[in-house]
């Protein structure tokens, strides 16, 4: 039991728990003591980059199932799990988060003169709710974690915006999560990739699902709420928004959209063309009237993932046609 323990706690459970013991240290210590608030932030965020390495070196890239996986009875009588594990599509997204963490608080480090507890414990939480993201193979799972990583993030006024705009998204795509739990009984990942489902019921799952990640990646005409969001939020949050949050939808497309829904998702991909250029060229020439340097990482943001959005949903096209 031990060694499953320590097996578990070095795999994916640490990465998860450290941020989260850290965050509460700040709590029981003075505000007015900056100093020890910025180091335990730094050492608890360096520790939780240290952590993957066990995973990075024992990973088998040659396998295509997820591995070093945990589970853990969340709601039985649902058949809803706390199931996770990672593959090297989530190894890097885990990588990447752990690596900005101790670099967005070095950034911040001079200027954490007041409000010292609060910064650290929002990056630290921030974090905690990140890893799991790519981690997580339960599909209602994901979507509770996925819409909760923004919320430490913004200000009043961009958090609004950010609300207003993925309120509806996010409600079709908790319904279409439902609809799956009531179809299949459950809403484990490897199970529903097994599943199929009609054309009908296809086309209305892929629609739900695009209406959340399109926010996410963010495609036009929903991408309004990106440059409030930069603009108001500190420069290490500008970080976790560029670095991270914008690639949650286009990994919801790669993870959920088009593996799930292949035929459809052949059917749409002219539709994600189009708006991706659009897109592209919108924001470009949007970038270009720019004087204010978070606009411009915003909108450049912008055209860089809808450019990776059209080379997902080519390379999808391409598996799934025919070979003439």
């Amino acid at each position: 039991m031990l060694e499953h323990f320590c097996e578990c706690y070095f795999d994916l459970s640490g990465p998860i728990l450290c941020p989260m013991l850290g965050s509460i240290t700040p709590l029981f210590i003075p505000n007015s003591s900056i100093r020890p608030i910025r180091l335990i932030g730094l050492c608890v965020s360096l520790i939780t980059f240290l952590y993957p390495s066990v995973p990075r070196i024992q990973f088998d890239p040659s396998m295509a199932k997820s591995q070093f996986v945990e589970s853990l009875r969340w709601l039985p009588y649902e058949n809803i799990h706390l199931y996770m594990g990672i593959d090297g599509l989530s190894l890097f997204f885990v990588i990447l988060t752990t690596f900005l963490i101790p670099i967005c608080i070095s950034v911040g480090w001079s200027g954490i003169r007041s409000f010292g507890e609060e910064y650290i414990t929002t990056f630290l939480i921030r974090e905690f709710l990140m890893i799991p993201v790519p981690s997580m193979l339960d599909t209602l799972l994901f979507y509770v974690l996925s819409e909760s990583v923004p919320i430490p993030v913004l200000k009043i006024k961009a958090a609004y915006q950010f609300f207003l705009y993925t309120l509806l998204g996010s409600v079709f795509m908790l319904l279409a999560i439902l609809l799956i739990l009531l179809q299949t009984g459950t809403t484990d990942l490897q199970i529903l990739l097994t599943t199929e489902f009609s054309e009908r019921r296809q086309i209305l799952l892929w629609i739900a699902f695009f209406a959340s990640f399109a926010v996410e990646v963010p495609m036009v005409p929903v991408h309004i709420w990106l440059p409030e969001a930069h603009v108001e939020a500190p420069t290490a949050g500008s970080v976790i928004l560029a670095g991270i949050l914008l690639k949650l939808g286009t990994y919801g497309f790669l993870r959920f959209s088009i593996p799930m829904f292949p035929e459809v998702t052949l059917c749409f991909t002219p539709f994600i063309y189009t708006l991706s250029v659009i897109a592209i060229i919108y924001t470009s020439l949007t970038t270009l009237r720019q004087i204010d340097l978070k606009k411009i990482i915003t909108y450049s943001s912008v055209a860089h993932m809808n450019l990776v959005t059209i080379g997902m949903f080519s390379r999808a096209a391409a598996v799934r046609s025919p070979i003439l």
